[in-house]
């Protein structure tokens, strides 16, 4: 029998508790956000089920002090959110669990955390260690807390880290009523894994970085359960047909690169990819030159272009498999923090187009209200964004942070 993810969750809190309360008494330090946020889509849904608009309140507290002359610190951090409509994406999660010491040329941290790898603006191919909260927004920006062990060494030469990784985090999916998801539906409650050891499987990954002069890069290798699950037809219990998660055993390596060339960034990530199937290579790469002060304003205006492959092309699990991305970027430079990017991802084969434009400014110290529209244009059937064909939306969140 499966256990429940919420329960192993919570017996990984109870383990650290001993963590904290033997630490000294310090003050503590508090910060996050509280955000209402609202999202109305233009056309009728494929599913009666689905909605046409949705409402939703979430908090992110942080919580947070160090002692021993800064050497060792905790820092917890939790999320929730509830949804009007979907009840998966009404969750709560824990982003970062952690303790951290901080040694001469060295640093350890364990608990519940959060890594990101990458570069590259439209895809990211190296980020692997944390499963996609996927109820938060299909971008895959959102990420789920890891359980983790970490060690990371300092040397002249570049910075090794060491990663143990008990315990896997399924991927979130929006449920009947939620809006953005496939047809049919993921079930997650019929997930199934390759090893024996299900959600038990112990991960590792190892990634040395460094950076020389302009360029800063990365090597990485990743032993474990995949994050990108495969999908098996099924039923529920009523007869449902949905789509049931299958997460098979990787070996994946990877490289990132970044060079900053005075206007210029050139971009690149790619990786090989192993599993039950043939292996696989896939690369992000491209570039971002940035007018600073255009038209003899503070303002700065950034072009960005990125070409996205995967050898396996239209047998890929991704929709991003010979595409390329075009986008600007504007920053007002100003008090506010005003910033829009606007750009399109493009297939070169099918035609299938995705718009996007994202747009935030701060008002006052304490509050964020960010915008955001997406677009699916002249999406071919045989594209996996044709699901999103009639989800065109526009989403609008007011944050509060203290």
């Amino acid at each position: 029998m499966r256990r429940s993810g919420k329960a192993q969750r919570a017996r990984r809190l109870l383990m650290l508790l001993p963590v904290l309360f033997s630490a000294p008494v310090v003050s503590w330090e508090l910060a996050g956000n509280m955000a209402v946020e609202g999202r109305a889509f233009f056309q009728s849904p494929l599913d009666p089920r689905q909605y046409d608009n949705d409402y939703s309140i979430s908090l992110e507290p942080e919580f947070s002090h160090q002692w021993d002359d800064g050497r060792q610190s905790f820092v917890f951090r939790p999320f929730a959110r509830l949804d009007r409509h979907d009840d998966e994406r009404s969750h709560w999660d824990i982003r970062e669990l952690q303790w951290i010491y901080a040694g001469d040329g060295w640093e350890t941290r364990l608990g519940v955390g959060k890594v990101y790898w990458g570069v590259t603006e439209a895809v990211h191919l190296v980020d692997i260690i944390n499963q996609t909260d996927l109820v938060e927004n299909v971008d895959g920006e959102q990420k789920l807390g890891q359980p983790m062990a970490k060690l990371s060494l300092e040397k002249d030469w570049g910075t090794l880290d060491f990663f143990l990784l008990p315990g896997f985090r399924e991927r979130t999916f929006p449920g009947a009523e939620g809006r953005l998801r496939s047809h049919p539906r993921v079930d997650p409650d019929l997930a199934e894994y390759e090893s024996s050891a299900e959600d038990r499987h112990v991960d590792y990954a190892l990634r040395w970085s460094h950076y020389i002069g302009e360029w800063d890069m990365g090597v990485s290798w990743f032993q474990g359960t995949g994050r990108d699950p495969l999908f098996n037809a099924a039923f529920t219990s009523q007869g449902e047909l949905v789509l049931a998660p299958y997460y098979e055993q990787i070996r994946q390596a990877s490289v990132d690169v970044q060079a900053t060339l005075g206007e210029w960034l050139w971009k690149l990530e790619a990786i090989y990819r192993a599993g039950e199937g043939d292996g696989f290579h896939a690369l992000t790469g491209g570039f971002e030159y940035t007018r600073v002060g255009i038209m003899e304003t503070q303002a700065d205006l950034g072009i960005v272009a990125e070409l996205m492959i995967d050898e396996r092309g239209d047998d890929a699990t991704t929709p991003f498999n010979h595409d390329v991305f075009l986008g600007l970027r504007w920053t007002a430079n100003d008090a506010q923090s005003l910033a829009i990017l606007a750009g399109a991802i493009s297939d070169w084969e099918n035609g299938s187009t995705l718009l996007n434009i994202e747009a935030s400014r701060r008002f006052g110290q304490a509050y964020l209200f960010t915008v955001q529209m997406r677009s699916w244009l002249n999406v071919d059937e045989n594209d996996l964004q044709y699901v999103f064909r009639q989800d065109d939306y526009v989403q609008l969140e007011l944050a509060r942070y203290f």
